[in-house]
C-alpha cells in the first residue's frame, strides 16, 4: 500500500538540540509526528501505533472547526469567504488555489503547535494531519528523530483518492496539498517517507515505527488497561467533538447524535485495532466496544 523509501536529513540530534537553545525554542520531545496531506492513511497509522504502544493520539483533523473558529475571530477573509459559500460554490466553482487558500493550510499550523503545547507530556502523543507545519523540524519544535511526512507519489495518491470515493473539487485540493507539503518537507529538512503502493498496511506501520523506535523504547507509555482506556475515550471524544463541530456552522443540516462514524474500540487491549461504526449518541452513552470485546 505504502512504499520503502525513506529519506532523513543529515542534521546531527546534538546541532539541533544547540540550535534550540540558541534560539530559546522549547523542543516537544513528547511529540511523535507524522506530516502529509490527506488520504495517505496517517490517522490510521497513527491511531495503530498510539494503541500499540499505550500513547496519546492527536489528529489535527478533530480541531478543524476550533482553528476555524479562531481563524473567524481573527478576521481572516478567506475563513470568512470559506463560511459564506455555498458547498457546490466551495467544491465544484472554487480553482484549486482558491481552495488551497480556504483550507487554511498555513493559518493552522501554529494552532496545532499551540494544540500540542497544551497536551501533558505523559504518555508520549502520536500527532498526525496534514497541518502539522514541517518548520517545526527546522526550527527545533520537532525532534527530527521522532518526526516523519507521509508523501505519496502522484499515481499512488490518485489511486487512493479513487478508491475512497473522493469527489473531484476535494481531490484537486489535495492533489495541490501533497505539492505543498512536499514542499514544505524538504524545505525544512523534515524526514521522509515516500509512498508509492509496494507496502501494505502493516508493512507501513512497521516502517514508521522502525523510525521512531528510540522513542518508542524510551516512552513514557500508558502502563496499565485501565491508562489505555482513558486514551481511547479520550480520542473517541475527540472525533465526537469534530462532529458536533461540523454540526454547530450555521450552513450544516443534521443533528451529531445520529451521525454515525468510525470510533476506536475503548477494551484498552494491547492487541486490539478493532474499529466501531456507530452513531455519535452512542459514544456518548457510554464506552465503545467491538462485539466480544470487554
Amino acid at each position: 500500500m505504502i512504499g520503502n523509501e525513506a529519506r532523513l536529513p543529515s542534521s546531527a540530534p546534538a546541532y539541533t538540540i544547540v540550535v534550540v537553545e540558541e534560539l530559546g525554542v522549547q523542543a516537544l520531545r513528547h511529540i511523535l509526528w507524522i506530516g502529509g496531506p490527506p488520504g495517505t492513511g496517517k490517522t490510521t497509522i497513527a491511531t495503530r501505533i498510539a494503541r500499540r504502544h499505550g500513547l496519546r493520539w492527536y489528529g489535527a483533523d478533530t480541531r478543524t472547526w476550533e482553528h476555524r473558529d479562531r481563524a473567524l475571530r481573527a478576521g481572516n477573509q478567506a475563513a470568512r469567504r470559506w463560511e459564506a459559500m455555498t458547498p457546490q460554490q466551495r467544491w465544484e466553482q472554487s480553482t484549486p488555489a482558491e481552495m488551497l487558500d480556504m483550507s487554511l493550510h498555513t493559518e493552522r499550523g501554529p494552532m496545532v503547535l499551540d494544540d500540542l503545547r497544551a497536551l501533558p507530556d505523559s504518555p508520549l502523543v502520536v500527532a498526525e494531519g496534514s497541518t502539522l507545519p514541517a518548520q517545526a523540524v527546522s526550527s527545533g519544535i520537532a525532534v527530527c528523530s521522532r518526526a516523519v511526512w507521509l508523501l505519496p507519489t502522484d499515481v499512488f495518491q490518485r489511486a487512493l483518492l479513487g478508491a475512497r470515493g473522493t469527489p473531484p473539487g476535494p481531490t484537486a485540493l489535495y492533489l495541490l496539498l501533497s505539492k505543498r507539503i512536499a514542499g514544505e518537507a524538504n524545505e525544512h529538512g523534515a524526514p521522509t517517507l515516500i509512498l508509492d503502493g509496494s507496502l501494505d498496511l502493516e508493512a507501513t506501520i512497521a516502517a514508521v515505527e522502525e523510525l521512531f523506535v528510540e522513542a518508542l523504547a524510551e516512552g513514557p507509555h500508558a502502563e496499565t488497561r485501565a491508562e489505555r482506556r482513558v486514551l481511547l475515550r479520550e480520542a473517541n471524544e475527540a472525533i465526537v467533538a469534530q462532529v458536533r463541530g461540523y454540526y454547530a456552522r450555521p450552513w450544516a443540516r443534521g443533528r451529531p447524535s445520529r451521525s454515525c462514524g468510525e470510533f476506536l474500540c475503548e477494551c484498552g487491549s494491547i492487541g486490539c485495532s478493532a474499529s466501531v461504526h456507530v452513531p455519535v449518541a452512542a459514544v456518548l452513552a457510554g464506552a465503545v466496544l467491538a462485539p466480544g470485546h470487554r
